[in-house]
């Protein structure tokens, strides 16, 4: 089992991760320089579906569908709240014989800043933060273990064990527009988990919404967007 972190490891990634996103933006308002102008303050807002994480869900033993709802806030501000559903089943682990399964879903809150110098074009070049947790349930289970005393085949499973897992995302990406409303766009995303609760069986495989188990990671995706 993994114990939950104290309260001041977790004030300590925090503040290293705010440090590193204000180091970020502060050099990126240095480079751009946006200007002000008389452009309305509310511009619409759009909606997106990740690509990527639906085709991880064909091709691989886990993936997520996820949307977004972005606000477009005089071009250059974004609040956005993201949502999806992530999945996983893997069974027969080549190193720990371990099958594992979950399906839950999970949320990112945060907000995107447009770099470019010419913020009110249709393409966008952007940096941005997000806040994202999940709560889910694994099953965990391995069939025909080796008793190592009486050498016969037997087995164990953990059903429907509770877990929750909270951390933050710092996301680089790019929009650009094809034809009228749509766009295509990516981002590459920087992941520092913050706290999480394993429940009783350790390491989880997979954590919905953020991808294998680990502190840190990289992820992407690659979205569908209609500005409205």
């Amino acid at each position: 089992m993994t114990a939950t972190p104290n309260i001041s490891t977790f004030i300590s990634r925090l503040a290293v991760s705010l440090a590193l996103l204000l180091t970020s933006a502060a050099a990126s308002a240095q480079l751009f320089r946006l200007e002000r102008d008389s452009v309305p303050l509310l511009r619409g807002f759009q909606v997106s579906f990740d690509v990527f994480g639906a085709g991880m869900l064909v091709l691989s033993d886990y993936g997520q569908y996820e949307g977004a709802l972005r606000l477009n806030l005089h071009d250059q501000w974004f609040p956005i709240v993201e949502a999806g559903i992530g999945k996983a089943r893997h069974e027969n682990d080549l190193v720990t014989g371990l099958s594992y399964k979950t399906t839950a879903p999970y949320f990112r809150l945060g907000a995107d800043v447009n770099l470019l110098k010419n913020k009110h074009q249709s393409n966008r070049l952007y940096g941005g933060l997000r806040y994202a947790f999940t709560s889910y349930k694994i099953d965990l289970w391995r069939e025909n273990l080796p008793d190592p005393v009486w050498q016969w085949n037997s087995g164990f499973g953990a059903f429907g064990e509770k877990c929750s897992q909270h951390w933050l995302e710092v996301v680089f990406g790019v929009d650009a527009q094809v034809m009228g409303p749509l766009h295509l766009g990516w981002s590459v995303r920087y992941k520092r988990r913050l706290f999480h609760n394993d429940g009783l069986v350790g390491k989880t495989w997979y954590v919905p919404g953020y991808g294998i188990w680990g502190d840190t990671r990289l992820g992407g995706s690659f979205n569908v967007i209609i500005d409205i």
